[in-house]
């Protein structure tokens, strides 16, 4: 019987704890989950820490956007990585591209440098390079633990084809393993095609569900932010929801 590890990407005390409740392997904790994730807050995480058990990793993005960072945001990224080691996470999950579209290995290295032997995932930078096997590549040989990805496409069933292709790649170099770790539009629904077509083990999946403000007085059309994002909605991970994806893959 296969081993699975589900990651749940959380942004809240809240969803970390529903995601223990309902099986998560682990966590990637961030902050902003709905522009794709920043880097959290330090008090975030020891909150988390306090109310959950299981790996936290964690997202170093410091903003919306592009994979192409200045000097500062380089230095930015590497004094959280330093900081949230020593506060004790369990992985980073960082990247980084040229603005040619290829795996900035300069800054990368600097990136290892700073967590110290921590595990290190590469986000989703990775569906937007340039050359995904020549990537795969260049991140095995910088010892990367983990590849988040779709597969270069907009959800990882579309990518299904290039997620085999690395999934395979990963298999071939077992001393010193780079898994593929499945993410972006995983649900209940299509995770036993992707399983199967892919041979992947590893999945990332947020399992939101909206959860209504509790403001009794809303005031209407006055945006904080993008105006397309409901102002009394919040996303919340859905303990049922994890707990229904982990039985399943115990169950393949």
């Amino acid at each position: 019987m296969r081993k699975y590890t589900l990651e749940i990407c959380v942004d809240s005390v809240e969803s970390a704890i529903n995601a223990q409740r309902g099986g998560a392997t682990r966590l990637e904790l961030c902050s902003n989950l709905i522009i794709g994730g920043t880097t959290p807050t330090k008090s975030l995480f020891e909150e988390v820490r306090k109310n959950v058990n299981i790996p936290i990793n964690i997202l170093i993005r410091p903003r919306f956007g592009d994979f192409l960072y200045s000097d500062y945001e380089v230095n930015i990224i590497r004094n959280e990585i330093k900081m949230f080691k020593e506060l004790g996470a369990d992985g980073i999950v960082v990247g980084i591209l040229t603005k040619n579209g290829e795996i900035d290995l300069y800054n990368m290295k600097k990136f290892i440098d700073e967590a110290h032997g921590t595990p290190i995932t590469f986000h989703r930078a990775f569906d937007v390079c340039k050359n995904p096997i020549e990537a795969f590549y260049q991140l095995h040989e910088l010892g990367i633990q983990n590849i988040l990805t779709s597969g270069q496409a907009q959800n990882c069933l579309k990518g299904k084809k290039l997620l085999k292709e690395l999934v395979g790649l990963s298999n071939k170099n077992n001393k010193s393993k780079t898994e593929i770790l499945v993410g972006a539009g995983l649900n209940m629904e299509n995770i036993g095609e992707i399983a199967n077509s892919t041979g992947a083990t590893n999945f990332h999946f947020s399992a939101k569900t909206i959860k209504q403000s509790k403001m009794e007085y809303k005031k209407q059309d006055v945006n904080m932010g993008l105006k397309e994002f409901n102002e009394f909605e919040i996303l919340e991970t859905d303990e049922k929801l994890v707990k229904e994806m982990t039985d399943y893959l115990r169950n393949l």
